[in-house]
């Protein structure tokens, strides 16, 4: 049965003892529920002692003091609300102001010209399975400029491990051709019997297949000194704008180029990856 503490003085003293008792039992849910409820402020519990000293039971409650329940609300901090927040709405820049300072557009389809040649480079370069049409990026330099191969000579498989090459169209570019093989990115080792030529493709072993990986590392190397000649032709850009825009502009802008190129050399090493991952298995 629940009653005040005002109304101990109504209890007949033989029943003081028993009440003190389930009083002393029911303290820690008293302490709780007057500060949950807020019935009373720090001043008022203070005083409860007062309170029950005119009913003998003074030794009850003790005074409440800040260190034993602090009633402070805490309030967030700056940084704990900011990191609550999550990331940060990214800047907007005027599209107009933007492209007559510099055509992001282009820059990212340079960009993206750089990756697409890498995956160009990794699929007629570092395939493991050889084809005829292995050989149809090889360019020969000839009196007119730079031909395909392909264009020069018929490319037949003879077998999986030989590759022939008949010349007897041009035979004149046929050293040219055997040139072109060997200073090919594929580490070729042609053989000329007249205007054909043998070109053997070199076993499948893990040697080989650890060059190919090899030779996709410095692919990636490539193609990202590339990506950074794209970025630094077009902060070279911007800087001739520094006169007639802001800094805060140039500055947004090459944030933009900055994320641009992080993004697109992500997709290299991705590439990279994947391209080992097939050639060592």
């Amino acid at each position: 049965m629940f009653f005040y503490i005002n109304d101990l003085h109504r209890v007949p003293r033989r029943d003081h003892a028993m009440a003190l008792s389930r009083l002393g039992v029911l303290r820690p849910a008293l302490y709780r529920s007057l500060i949950t409820a807020g019935r009373f402020s720090m001043p008022e519990c203070a005083s409860l002692p007062s309170v029950l000293k005119n009913g003998h039971a003074q030794d009850m409650l003790h005074p409440i003091s800040p260190h034993t329940f602090p009633l402070t609300r805490h309030y967030a901090s700056k940084k704990s609300k900011a990191k609550g927040k999550g990331p940060q709405a990214k800047l907007k820049i005027n599209a107009e102001l933007v492209e007559d300072i510099i055509n992001l557009q282009e820059v990212k389809e340079d960009m993206e010209a750089v990756l697409s040649s890498l995956k160009e480079d990794y699929s007629r370069n570092l395939n493991i399975r050889t084809s005829p049409g292995a050989l149809d990026h090889i360019m020969v330099s000839t009196k007119n400029g730079k031909v395909p191969l392909k264009q020069l000579g018929q490319i037949s498989m003879k077998s999986p491990h030989l590759i022939v090459i008949n010349m007897t169209g041009f035979p004149e570019v046929t050293a040219a051709a055997v040139r072109a093989l060997r200073e090919s990115s594929m580490r070729l080792n042609p053989e000329v019997d007249g205007s054909i030529v043998r070109v053997p493709i070199p076993a499948v072993t893990r040697e080989h297949r650890e060059n190919l990986a090899r030779l996709a590392k410095e692919f990636s190397h490539k193609a990202k000194e590339s990506l950074r000649r794209v970025r630094s032709d077009a902060i070279n850009q911007l800087k001739k704008s520094k006169d007639s825009v802001s800094e805060d502009t140039i500055r947004l802008i090459e944030q933009q180029v900055q994320q641009m190129t992080d993004s697109y050399a992500t997709d290299i090493e991705r590439q990279l990856a994947a391209k080992t991952k097939e050639l060592l298995g």
